[in-house]
């Protein structure tokens, strides 16, 4: 037992990624941010909660399900964690909706930003949305009755639905009220928010429309009332790999079967009436808890806000200004082979374009010299053109091995298509490991030169995504170190074959020695600080929660090892425990980019070693994936990494500080200088690219001479 283990010391996981989500939702409130990007924040929690229920709300209902009662490092059994989350969830409902009503739509509409109700239409725009109805929507709709004759149909996961409790003639003077409840689809074929004639950004809701005219759909019967509603289902894969001859096979199996999880949420309209609100929990199996069902005083499923922000025309002052990342001329047509054997390559995405990423794939299909290319592939974009390049390498006779994780949540369909497209081109494709997701983000080429096989790679911290890309913080490295060439074939060898390689040079991989290596570098720095020599840790990452990794920061700080933690997500570690976390400080930055970069740094008594990596502290990073962690070892680069940590810790207009009550807390900012780290990146390079353009000019004033093409002579 360790000295660290009291509940006390720790926080639920699930209670600290809701206190995320809503740091998210404090940028929808901040009226320093644009107002349209305001919204925009607003609809990213709704998707974030939504994802939520599906994944972990559905985990704990399962271990509820099965009698697993075992508590958590907090001492919180599933049950009293699922009552936790309830009383937070729904709490964090009403501040969404009291943003969105209070703050966001009166804004909205001092811009001419309306989303009318049927009744606030003009007569011209009464008449679109009835055209639209009968010429669009009506031929798609599909009333469905419930009776005895009928059962309740079945709802797919997030679809929108309207819930009618109508009369028909045959009913009036009986007490059989079997017949009187329907329900209509709001079918997701259409968009959801329709552009109005008239004003350039007034917009109505589908459901409006379908609930103004639903009437049709129920021809001699009166309709008494109608309400939204939506249900959130279990959407967790259950995939027993051991027992599954073909892995592709049994993740297609289990896409089909997912879409019928169990209810874990029923959102319905606030004002629903008790008779439709009871024939909906009976017909979705569910007991007529609080936890359960959430009353919402406004549109159903936020998401739509995102919609809303895309269609909105001629506001782009209303927006975040046009950013372009930078991209230096030699890394966008020069040859990146001999760029990388000259000298490593650091990338800062967004800040720095990922299109290198996609040449260096791009370059080595096309390369004669290049003989194999190796990869891994976690998520990538709909119309991926790394996807377009590996199956050009094949095409052109490389030796292409691609590791897809079939298992990579939501977009597990997604990764089947792209597998049986590279398998058709003819690369080799691996699925993963039986029991592990394969996370590390690794590409290898290998290229015969004068003097012989060199290797080529690319490690990050981030998905080889080129839409991502442009939203999400991530370190890329390109190197030609020959050891980390070496260690890179290890890897590949023990993805495609059986290899279990011994010993790896300057490359750490979990579930391996990740968890080991950073024990034992945080190990050092408490032998240094016991010595009275200088320690400091310092590690950036999107979720902690992983116990043995707090206890040996625990320990670290009651050492006096100063321990700063940047931590996006979620946080189980406490700080201010006297003699447990006195020396521990964590920030939390949300800001424009999602900050999705892992930074792990220690002192090392003044020898400074910088690691980067694609694992979070978490004991499904540590323990169940297949993770990679490599050194930086250029001095150049080594700088420019712990430049990136020094401006995010600096950051005082973003950042929120956890505090020992265990709120999080934003900084005073009276009598200093705003520091807003995202935008140091972004000036940073704006100023690089200017740079650039000068001296492209300086060199073309200096060589006047021009090209000018021949001419036919004049007759």
């Amino acid at each position: 037992m360790s000295q660290f283990d009291n509940p006390q010391y720790f926080t639920n996981r699930e209670l600290s990624w809701l206190a995320f989500n809503d740091r998210v939702l404090e940028e929808a409130r901040d009226v320093h941010n644009p107002l349209l990007e305001r919204v925009r924040f607003l609809g990213i929690t709704q998707s974030n909660l939504d994802e939520f229920f599906n994944v972990r709300v559905a985990s704990l209902r399962k271990m509820v399900t099965v009698g697993y009662t075992e508590p958590d490092a907090a001492g919180l059994t599933p049950t009293a964690q699922l009552h936790a989350i309830a009383t937070e969830a729904h709490a964090m409902v009403d501040k969404q909706y009291t943003t969105w009503s209070r703050s966001l739509s009166p804004r909205l509409v001092e811009h001419g930003i309306r989303l009318l109700h049927p009744e606030e239409l003009s007569a011209k725009q009464s008449g679109f949305v009835d055209r639209y109805f009968h010429q669009e929507l009506y031929p798609v709709l599909t009333p469905m009755g419930v009776d005895p004759t009928r059962p309740f149909p079945f709802l797919a996961n997030n679809s929108l639905n309207l819930a009618i409790r109508l009369q028909r003639p045959e009913d009036v003077g009986t007490k059989d009220k079997t017949r009187s409840f329907a329900m209509v689809q709001v079918p997701d074929v259409f968009p959801r928010v329709l552009r109005l004639p008239g004003a350039s950004n007034d917009f109505i809701l589908l459901e409006d429309i379908v609930r103004q005219f639903v009437g049709e759909l129920f021809v001699g019967a009166t309709i008494k009332e109608t309400a939204l509603f939506r249900v959130t289902r279990d959407m967790d894969l259950d995939v027993a790999e051991e027992d599954a001859s073909d892995l592709m096979k049994e993740i297609q199996s289990q896409l089909k079967k997912r879409q019928r999880g169990k209810v874990m949420r029923l959102e319905i309209d606030a004002g629903m009436s008790k008779f439709l609100r009871k024939r909906l929990l009976k017909g979705l199996s569910l007991k007529d808890e609080p936890d359960d069902v959430y009353e919402i005083h406004g549109p159903i499923d936020l998401t739509v806000l995102g919609q809303l922000v895309k269609h909105t025309s001629g506001c782009d002052a209303l927006l975040y200004p046009p950013f372009t990342p930078y991209l230096p001329n030699e890394l966008a047509s020069g040859d990146l082979f001999a760029q990388i054997r000259d000298h490593d390559i650091l990338l800062q995405h967004p800040y720095d374009s990922f299109q290198p990423v996609v040449n260096f794939i791009a370059q080595a299909a096309a390369d004669p010299q290049v003989l194999a290319v190796k990869m891994t592939l976690y998520r990538v974009s709909s119309k991926s053109p790394i996807i377009r390049a590996l199956k050009q390498a094949a095409e052109n006779g490389k030796q292409v091995t691609v590791l897809v994780e079939l298992k990579a949540r939501f977009d597990e369909e997604r990764n089947v298509h792209w597998a049986q497209e590279l398998e058709r081109a003819g690369c080799h494709v691996i699925y993963g490991l039986v029991g592990l997701k394969t996370h590390c983000k690794l590409a290898l080429v290998v290229r015969r030169e004068d003097t012989g096989i060199r290797r080529y790679m690319h490690m990050a911290t981030g998905n080889y995504n080129d839409v991502t890309a442009n939203v999400y913080t991530d370190l890329g490295l390109f190197t030609a170190n020959a050891e980390m060439g070496t260690d890179a074939s290890n890897i590949f060898n023990m993805l495609s074959g059986f290899s279990e390689p011994a010993y790896f040079h300057k490359l750490v991989i979990a579930p391996l020695g990740i968890r080991e290596f950073l024990l034992e570098h945080i190990r050092a720095e408490i032998a240094h600080a016991k010595a009275g020599r200088p320690a400091h840790i310092q590690m950036k990452m999107n979720s902690l929660s992983d116990t043995e990794m707090i206890e040996a920061l625990y320990a670290a700080s009651a050492a006096g090892v100063q321990v700063d933690l940047l931590i996006r997500g979620i946080c189980n570690l406490k700080v201010g425990i006297p003699g447990v976390s006195d020396n521990i400080t964590v920030h939390s930055i949300v800001g424009r980019f999602l900050e999705h970069s892992r930074i792990y740094a220690f002192y090392a008594d003044g020898e400074e070693l910088v690691y980067l990596s694609s694992a979070d502290l978490m004991k499904r990073n540590l323990s169940r994936r297949v993770e990679l962690l490599f050194p930086v070892i250029d001095p150049q680069i080594k700088a420019q990494v712990q430049h990136i940590y020094d401006v995010l810790w600096a950051d005082n207009v973003k950042t929120r500080v956890l505090a020992p009550d265990n709120s999080w807390q934003r900084i005073d900012l009276r009598g200093v200088t705003k520091e807003e780290a995202q935008a140091t990146f972004m000036a940073e390079a704006t100023a690089a690219q200017h740079r650039q353009e000068q001296a492209a000019e300086s060199a073309a004033d200096e060589n006047p001479r021009r090209f000018t093409p021949m001419k036919a002579p004049e007759e």
